[in-house]
C-alpha cells in the first residue's frame, strides 16, 4: 500500500465555496469505525483498512482551534489507503467550521463530520459537543456554513438526548432542524448524555439504550441516512441492524476486537477472499517499519494492534509483549514477529 500522504492540492482555492453539496451514496456508511480520542489515530485506521476495505473510518475529534491554530499536517495527514475516511470536527462557531471543514476538504477527507456527541466536561467548557444539541439553530447554522464550503457530505453524529429527558420529541425536533438544513446523514449514539456527575467511560455505558427511536427517526424522516451506535459487540447484531438501518457503527468493539471488522466485511460481501492474519500481519509490519522510521514510538504503532488477537489462544501473552518497553526497545517493529511467533 502507498506510503505518500496526501498533501494539500496546489490549485485548491480555500476561499471558494463548493456549488453542489454531495448527497448520500448507498451504503457508503454501512459499516463505520467510530472516531475515539487516542484511539483512531492514522496507524489505528491503517490496521483497521487492512481488516476490512470496505469500512468507513473516522479520525479522532479534532476541534477547530487545533486546525486553525495548530500544526495542520500533524493533525490531518493519513494514508491514501485509508480512504474512505471522514474528518469529525469540534467547534461550534459557524466560520470557524467552515474554514476547518475547507482544510479537511483540500487535505482529501472524503466526509467532514461534526461532533454533537461527546460529553465530556473538557468539551462542553468549549461550548461543543454533545451541549450542542440544547442549540439546534446553532448547529444547523454550522451545518449550513459547512455545506456552503465543502462539496463532500457534511453528516453529524449525535446523542438522542440530554441528561435524564428521554422524549423522543427531543430528537426528532434536533433532527428535523438539521434535515431543513441540508443535513442527510446521521450518526445516533442511542443514548442520552448526561452533562453532569457521569465520567465519559460511564456515558458510553450507563444510560439506557433506545435503539427503537433510532428507528423511528428512519421512519419519520425516511430520505435521510441513519447510521446506529451504541450497544453493538457481536457480528449477527451488526448485521441485523445493517439490515433494519443504513449502516452501523462500532467503536469500543473495534478497538478491543478488532477482527470483527473482518468478519463483518466477509460477511457483507459473501464470496470475497479474506487476507489470512499471516498476510495482514505481514503488511502492518511493512507499514510499521517505514513509520517507525519515520520517528513514530513503537508503542503509539502497536496500541491499536493490541486487541487483535483476543478470545484466541495466545492472547495474553500477546498483549503483554506488545506492551512491554524493553521489549519494544530491543526488537523495534521486529517486536510484532516475536509476539506472534509466541502465538503458535
Amino acid at each position: 500500500m502507498s506510503e505518500t500522504l496526501p498533501g494539500m492540492p496546489i490549485d485548491a482555492d480555500p476561499a471558494a465555496p463548493s456549488v453542489l453539496h454531495a448527497g448520500p451514496e448507498p451504503g457508503a456508511w454501512r459499516l463505520c469505525v467510530a472516531p475515539m480520542i487516542d484511539v483512531t489515530d492514522r496507524h489505528c485506521r491503517y490496521f483497521h483498512r487492512l481488516l476490512s476495505p470496505r469500512a468507513r473510518l473516522y479520525t479522532e475529534m479534532i476541534t477547530t482551534g487545533a486546525l486553525l491554530h495548530g500544526d495542520v499536517g500533524r493533525h490531518l495527514d493519513f494514508d491514501p489507503a485509508e480512504h474512505p475516511v471522514a474528518l469529525q470536527l469540534g467547534g461550534s462557531e459557524p466560520e470557524a467550521l467552515a474554514q476547518a471543514a475547507r482544510l479537511g476538504e483540500r487535505w482529501g477527507y472524503d466526509e467532514i463530520n461534526l461532533n454533537c456527541g461527546c460529553p465530556s466536561e473538557r468539551v462542553q467548557r468549549g461550548a461543543f459537543g454533545a451541549c450542542l444539541m440544547a442549540e439546534p439553530q446553532l448547529v444547523a447554522d454550522c451545518v449550513r456554513a459547512m455545506q456552503d464550503a465543502v462539496s463532500v457530505p457534511v453528516t453529524v453524529k449525535h446523542r438522542l438526548g440530554l441528561d435524564y429527558d428521554e422524549s423522543y420529541d427531543f430528537v426528532r425536533d434536533f433532527v428535523g432542524i438539521l434535515h431543513d438544513a441540508g443535513c442527510r446523514v446521521f450518526i445516533v449514539h442511542a443514548r442520552n448524555a448526561v452533562l453532569k456527575g457521569l465520567s465519559p467511560k460511564d456515558n458510553r455505558e450507563k444510560p439506557p439504550l433506545r435503539h427503537a427511536d433510532a428507528v423511528r427517526l428512519k421512519q419519520d424522516f425516511p430520505d435521510a441516512t441513519f447510521v446506529l451506535n451504541g450497544g453493538l459487540t457481536d457480528v449477527e447484531t451488526c448485521m441485523d441492524w445493517m439490515e433494519r438501518l443504513d449502516g452501523v457503527m462500532l467503536g469500543r468493539a473495534a478497538w478491543h476486537h478488532p477482527d470483527i471488522l473482518a468478519e463483518l466485511d466477509e460477511r457483507m460481501a459473501p464470496g470475497g477472499t479474506r487476507p489470512a492474519p499471516g498476510e495482514i500481519l505481514d503488511a502492518w509490519m511493512e507499514y510499521v517499519s517505514v513509520q517507525h522510521a519515520r520517528g513514530v514510538p513503537l508503542h503509539i504503532l502497536v496500541r491499536g494492534v493490541l486487541g487483535w488477537r483476543t478470545g484466541r489462544p495466545g492472547a495474553r501473552q500477546w498483549r503483554r509483549m506488545l506492551s512491554d518497553p524493553a521489549l519494544l526497545r530491543a526488537e523495534g517493529p521486529q517486536a510484532l514477529r516475536r509476539a506472534w511467533q509466541a502465538l503458535a
